[in-house]
């Protein structure tokens, strides 16, 4: 998202040439390789570590920090792999998105219409709260000290970067094609008749 920002504000005459369908798959396929490179760096020690007595995760999902918790051997070295991990593809990701809103914000602020400053400004900020968000809320999770009295906020830190950040991007994005308003404003003019005769129904 950060590099079709980029390219929208930055270089926006070339910006079918370089977002293509074969650069967008391979920009995800390089995503998803180095995901499942992240995933096998921190698998593999696990395979060394003893799990005696409490088997039970107390969190809504099967994540390193909660299985490692249950762990009676010494989890020190998974705990160095898990912080250099974080530190490596979320850090890295972190920098290339800020260095190309860095490019961004220089692009905006060189625009002389204050029209054309807003526009491009509100082009960018749903997808800067949301990546806000995400690495806040990540960074939070996996950096702070794992203890039984933030147990709970552990639970609420992962809702928010693995269940409502993915689903407010698509959302976001969608909502400003023009399309996609077009059909769910004539999806909710279908609806709304319909509910206000069963209202009347039940008033009767």
């Amino acid at each position: 998202m950060g590099y079709d920002r980029y390219v929208a504000i930055c270089d926006p005459l070339n910006y079918s040439r370089f977002l293509t369908k074969d650069i967008c798959i391979k920009i995800v396929g390089g995503v998803w390789l180095l995901g499942l490179f992240c995933a096998i760096l921190n698998i593999l020690p696990l395979l060394n570590l003893h799990f005696c007595g409490n088997n039970i995760i107390r969190h809504y999902t099967c994540e390193l920090p909660s299985v490692l918790a249950l762990s009676c051997g010494n989890t020190f070295t998974n705990y160095i792999i898990l912080l250099a991990s974080v530190m490596v593809f979320t850090f890295g990701s972190f920098l290339i998105t800020l260095v190309s809103y860095i490019y961004i914000i220089l692009t905006i602020l060189k625009i002389k219409s204050a029209e054309g400053r807003h526009k491009a400004f509100s082009t960018c900020s749903s997808h800067l709260i949301v990546l806000g968000l995400f690495y806040i809320s990540g960074l939070i999770r996996y950096v702070k000290p794992s203890t039984e009295s933030f147990m709970d906020l552990d639970k609420i830190i992962s809702i928010q970067y693995s269940i409502l950040t993915p689903m407010l991007n698509p959302i976001i994005y969608s909502l400003k094609n023009k399309e996609i308003r077009s059909g769910l404003e004539k999806l909710f003019g279908k609806i709304r008749p319909i509910l206000y005769r069963k209202n009347n129904i039940h008033n009767f």
